[in-house]
């Protein structure tokens, strides 16, 4: 039986952030279940960079269901944890239940994964504190009140936790990511 990952996130998430480890896991071997604040088809935005603009833009995106609600996961029973952004993580930070989730894989040490917002979702926990971590870079103030070492870089593996800035560093998260996953929870 393949090790399990799980994906948090929520309406208003990236399209990419949440497809491109979706689909790299799945390719890999692992079993994959996206949770939500509830089980529903779930929307999601594209942000993209254009000239001119101060900030990236904001799109309707894809569409995905969530194979469960915050309030039904086991976090024992999953190997890891990706963290997507976008703007989900502005409200999901808020979720009592995710929060419990999130506690649990750090205190678990299990591999984390998180990209651009999603470090709002573990800095709600009080997971960052000490750690090195990349993020979307208007985030950096946000991560220094975490606690953390803010590093513009593709991405940052500080033990079991690997962060990246945004969908453009793909490549590189997933390259790090699947590294410490291999290591901690290997596809038999």
């Amino acid at each position: 039986m393949a090790p399990k990952i799980l994906i948090v996130t929520g309406d208003a998430a990236e399209s990419l952030e949440v497809l491109y480890p979706y689909q790299r896991l799945l390719e890999e071997g692992y079993e994959v279940h996206i949770a939500a604040p509830a089980r529903k088809t779930l929307r999601f935005v594209v942000h993209d960079f254009e000239p001119g603009f101060d900030t990236y833009t904001e799109k309707p995106g894809y569409t995905l269901p969530a194979d469960l609600a915050f309030s039904e996961v086991d976090p024992g029973a999953y190997a890891a944890v990706v963290v997507p952004g976008g703007r989900a993580p502005e409200y999901l930070r808020n979720d009592p239940e995710l929060r419990k989730i999130l506690k649990a894989f750090f205190d678990d040490d299990k591999p984390v994964a998180q990209i651009c917002h999603g470090p709002l979702m573990t800095a709600s926990v009080e997971a960052l504190r000490g750690r090195r971590v990349t993020a979307y870079p208007a985030l950096e103030p946000d991560m220094g009140s975490a606690g953390a070492t803010f590093q513009d870089a593709e991405a940052v593996v500080d033990g079991t936790l690997v962060s990246s800035r945004a969908w453009p560093d793909h490549p590189a998260w997933m390259r790090e990511f699947l590294t410490v996953l291999r290591a901690k929870a290997p596809v038999a």
